[in-house]
């Protein structure tokens, strides 16, 4: 009998591809000109994470119905729109990121200069809407991160806080990504994978 093949989806490229670590949530990031460095100097940070956090894309996706054909047969779907998401577990309280979590609310000092006052408001202003939530990633054979964007993000869930002895209050902020009124046919997304550079891969 012959040695038996391993099969595996392992090649020389998986270690390299691998996206790892909990990476960091940025607000207005720009692709085209920010670095984590400028990013962070610019104070986009959103703050340090616990947990981590989440980004979900998905399609919401309609059957067309005619007689005699398999409700899954190829070409009989069409896409309604797509449900975009992202969530940061943020370790940081801080008045803005409060704000964020409330998705509607006001921020103003107290006259004694000792607060920042966060309060909920009953209507939705378009600076209620952040141009984008950004999430970077390291992806373990590149110099550059994975970025996930997504645009026109405001928060959903409201703020739930749970203060424990020897636990950190974590702000769970679920961003909910929203069309463009302009450009109701895109997608509120985009995901940035980096390319392999001729330098990198001769050396």
């Amino acid at each position: 009998m012959g040695l038996k093949q391993r099969i595996t989806g392992y090649t020389k490229k998986t270690m390299e591809n691998r996206q790892t670590g909990a990476g960091a949530y940025f607000k207005g990031y720009n692709v085209e000109t920010d670095t984590f460095e400028k990013a962070v100097a610019a104070g986009k940070l959103l703050g340090a994470t616990q947990g981590g956090g989440s980004f979900s894309a998905k399609p919401t996706i309609t059957p067309v119905e005619v007689d005699g054909v398999p409700s899954s047969a190829m070409g009989m779907e069409e896409v309604d729109g797509w449900e975009v998401d992202m969530t940061a577990n943020i370790l940081e309280v801080t008045a803005d990121n409060i704000k964020y979590a409330l998705g509607a609310a006001n921020i103003a000092n107290t006259t004694d200069g000792k607060y920042q006052k966060i309060t909920g408001k009953n209507t939705l202003d378009p600076e209620d809407y952040l141009d984008n939530v950004t999430f970077l990633g390291t992806v373990s054979g590149f110099d550059e991160p994975i970025i996930i964007q997504i645009y026109n993000a405001l928060a959903v869930d409201g703020l739930n806080i749970n203060p424990q002895d020897k636990k950190s209050t974590i702000l769970t902020t679920k961003f909910k990504a929203h069309s463009a009124v302009d450009n109701l046919d895109e997608a509120p997304f985009a995901i940035f994978v980096p390319i392999k550079q001729e330098s990198e891969s001769e050396a």
